[in-house]
């Protein structure tokens, strides 16, 4: 299965959601799932560590009485980061052991209330990963139909190079954004256009709204211009020149206001044009292309 139109164009994160963000209600979770969906945003992104390991069951709760169908959403986990918060940890590390991983996720898909994750991601690489130990554990996930795909997030394009000596990767997910765009010259992209990888980009709109810096000063004065120009918001800028990638990105949205969610869902229509795009990497690099 390629991920090609199965994942939605821009996807809504939901770390943020629970304890670590607005602590939503049940209620409150259920109506925004069914935003998101009336939006067209049905790809969810969890990870098991987001609010003290508590989110993946507090969307599990309310997706249980939400009344959606399962099979016109998909649901992205990640596993391996252990905290000290949460978990009798004395150290925050990562665990990529095989044992650890399956119970990882079977934890996930109880908390979740689901049967299946659509993509297992490995959060955040571990020097002391094993390869094929991992493949041990991905591959008795997929043949008992735990996880449908498996792919890493915040992985280099060297560390999915020595993974898939054991095991295929299908995404990975990273940092990317106009204000934070290593990802296009590092070699991210690249592996994942040449290898047709799922790229995802988490912090999408980067630290425009959060920073004050010469950066998001010099960002800020070229999409004032480009938003009255297009007839949009900034932040549907932000997610167009995304868009625009040939790795055909997929946004991850942290936010969990509507209005947002429904400016999040139109960018996807906004054609931006090839020189206004580099109008605005140049603005964000502080320099004219060469």
């Amino acid at each position: 299965m390629q991920y090609t139109d199965y994942y939605s164009r821009i996807i809504a994160g939901a770390m943020t959601w629970g304890s670590w963000g607005k602590k939503l209600s049940k209620k409150e979770m259920i109506d925004l799932m069914l935003h998101c969906v009336d939006n067209g945003l049905t790809t969810f992104d969890h990870a098991d560590i987001y609010g003290d390991y508590g989110t993946e069951s507090d969307f599990g709760k309310a997706y249980a009485e939400s009344g959606i169908d399962r099979s016109s959403i998909q649901l992205i986990s990640k596993c391996g980061i252990q905290m000290t918060s949460g978990r009798d940890n004395r150290v925050g590390h990562y665990e990529y052991n095989k044992d650890y991983i399956i119970w990882s996720v079977e934890e996930s898909l109880k908390k979740l209330n689901t049967e299946y994750l659509d993509l297992l991601l490995l959060h955040r690489p571990s020097p002391l990963m094993e390869p094929f130990e991992i493949a041990e554990a991905i591959n008795h996930l997929l043949e008992s139909g735990k996880i449908k795909q498996f792919g890493v997030s915040n992985f280099t394009s060297s560390q999915i190079a020595m993974l898939e000596k054991a095991i295929p990767v299908l995404g990975n997910q990273v940092e990317f954004s106009l204000s934070h765009n290593a990802p296009m010259y590092d070699g991210t992209f690249d592996d994942c256009i040449a290898n047709r990888r799922m790229a995802m980009a988490w912090s999408p709109l980067g630290n425009l709204f959060r920073e004050h810096n010469e950066q998001t000063k010099r960002i800020k004065g070229t999409i004032t211009v480009l938003a009255e120009k297009y007839n949009v918001d900034e932040s549907q800028l932000l997610l167009a020149w995304i868009l625009k990638h040939p790795a055909k990105v997929h946004p991850v949205i942290g936010t969990s206001n509507k209005d947002r969610i429904v400016l999040s869902a139109k960018a996807a229509k906004i054609d931006l044009d090839l020189q206004d795009w580099f109008i605005l990497l140049a603005s964000s690099q502080g320099h004219p292309v060469p």
